[in-house]
């Protein structure tokens, strides 16, 4: 018998059972099991670590300031730094994940973010702390879009919305528990103490990645392009073992016409359709993140500074509105197969442009700057911007084949990062000068460059096969 294991993905047959185009036709049939609730758990602990760490730092931020006796702008460098070591990560280790494999990136990027935890932890001055950032950053940036991109592969058409936005909501969850252990620390110990703890804890995906590498199955169809077939066939009967002892009767797979493979190259991201959906991909991440990190990791210093708040009353609001994000995102999971990607991304978009313009009124025009209309503003820019943050990882990722999903993922979320070092570096110098009614406008003006891409240029992608969107 001849062995598939190391041959070209061209030399299996059509309607081998791992052949790449058999390997997706039967992932697409096989209903949400056992099998993809062990890889989320996985998976979403990570990611829910990744969202911890992404506003740890912000919630204790003017703890930090006063720590080191440093300004807000000079503190918004520390937070670019992470920013701009994440962007770095995601480009770099995003073509890693396609060259060798989901799996490998996922737990390298898991080490560095935890050892790199402990090092920001121990940091004796400001500029220490924003090296550490920075080089903690290559493990954060490149996570969340490596394991968006796993779990994707291995959903089913029909729930592959769904599911996949509940996956992320796993980051959601780590962005609202960061102020509650922010806020039971700084309540027990010295404040010097509280953020150094905070920061530390993110040492936890240390053991994920340990778990991940036992536990963890690479990409079937990653395998069966890379004519790995008889390992992307096991894992897929796997799945159709469990699914049939729970007595669900399996359509037949009916494979779409198998592509000629052929060595992906990162000029495709920017020819023919795929060049069209990056750059409108570019557009849509760069927008949603400026306002995702533009609200997230001000605000707790806005209620402070220019709603003359307590930092523990600061951090109960960011607490709340967490619970907001949270609800929003299990909304937006049956919002995504009911009505499509393309228009719930529009309705986010749009809602945050409202809340936008409603700050800058109510704090210019009005002059009311109470820390009731900035929560009132935060509340509704996060109800508007949280169904982007929980829709683009799952959607990107259907927008390219196989081959080259994983830096084409990573490389689409890299501009949330760039966009993140931004956010910070104008945001920082406007809160040190009072300039809140301008914040609002920068955060509304993004969102609604969102808003205006996907309406022009968004692709639907509801209920269509991976290979069916990227043909």
């Amino acid at each position: 018998m001849k062995n598939l294991q190391n041959t070209d993905p061209t030399d299996a047959s059509f309607d081998a059972p791992g052949s790449t185009s058999m390997v997706a036709a039967r992932i697409d049939r096989i209903p949400t099991g056992r099998f993809h609730v062990k890889i989320a758990s996985i998976l979403g602990t990570g990611t829910f670590f990744d969202g911890f760490d992404a506003i740890s730092l912000a919630v204790v931020l003017s703890v930090v300031v006063a720590t080191f006796k440093i300004s807000f702008a000079e503190a918004g460098l520390i937070i670019s730094a992470g920013y701009i070591g994440q962007f770095i990560g995601a480009i770099l280790i995003g073509f890693l994940a396609d060259r060798f494999g989901r799996k490998k990136t996922f737990i390298g990027a898991m080490v560095i973010f935890a050892l790199l935890s402990v090092a920001c932890a121990f940091a004796w001055s400001s500029t220490s702390l924003l090296v550490f950032r920075l080089i903690q950053g290559l493990g954060l940036g490149a996570e969340v879009p490596i394991a968006g991109t796993l779990i994707n592969e291995y959903l089913g058409r029909k729930s592959r919305g769904r599911v996949g936005v509940l996956y992320q909501s796993a980051f959601s969850w780590g962005l609202f528990f960061a102020p509650l252990v922010a806020l039971a620390l700084t309540s027990s110990v010295s404040p010097d103490l509280a953020w150094r703890l905070l920061l530390g804890i993110g040492v936890l995906p240390l053991f994920v990645a340990i778990w991940a590498w036992f536990a963890l199955p690479e990409s079937a169809r990653w395998l069966a392009e890379r004519g790995r077939h008889q390992e992307a066939d096991a894992h897929v009967q796997k799945m159709e073992a469990e699914a049939a002892s729970r007595g669900k009767v399996l359509d037949q797979p009916t494979p779409l016409p198998a592509a000629a493979h052929k060595a992906f190259k990162a000029s495709e991201l920017f020819s023919g359709q795929y060049g069209r959906r990056t750059i409108m991909l570019a557009f849509l991440w760069f927008a949603a993140y400026f306002v995702i990190y533009g609200y997230s990791v001000w605000l707790p210093s806005l209620y402070v500074k220019v709603g003359h708040l307590p930092p523990a009353n600061s951090l109960l609001l960011t607490v709340l509105i967490g619970i907001v994000v949270i609800v929003v995102i299990s909304a937006s999971a049956w919002l995504v197969e009911k009505i499509g990607r393309k228009p719930s991304l529009l309705i986010g978009f749009a809602i945050a442009t409202v809340a936008g313009a409603y700050g800058w009124v109510m704090t210019t025009m009005v002059g009311d700057t109470s820390w009731q209309v900035l929560f009132t503003t935060g509340c509704l820019i996060a109800l508007g911007i949280s169904i982007p943050a929980a829709v683009l990882y799952m959607y990107t990722a259907e927008l390219y084949p196989t081959r080259m999903r994983g830096f084409a993922s990573s490389s689409a979320s890299s501009l949330a990062r760039l966009a993140s070092v931004l956010s910070p570096f104008l945001i920082g110098p406007l809160l040190d000068s009072g300039g809140v009614g301008t914040i609002f406008v920068l955060l509304g003006g993004f969102a609604l460059l969102g808003a205006v891409v996907i309406a022009i240029a968004g692709v639907e992608t509801r209920n269509r096969s991976l290979e069916d969107i990227s043909a």
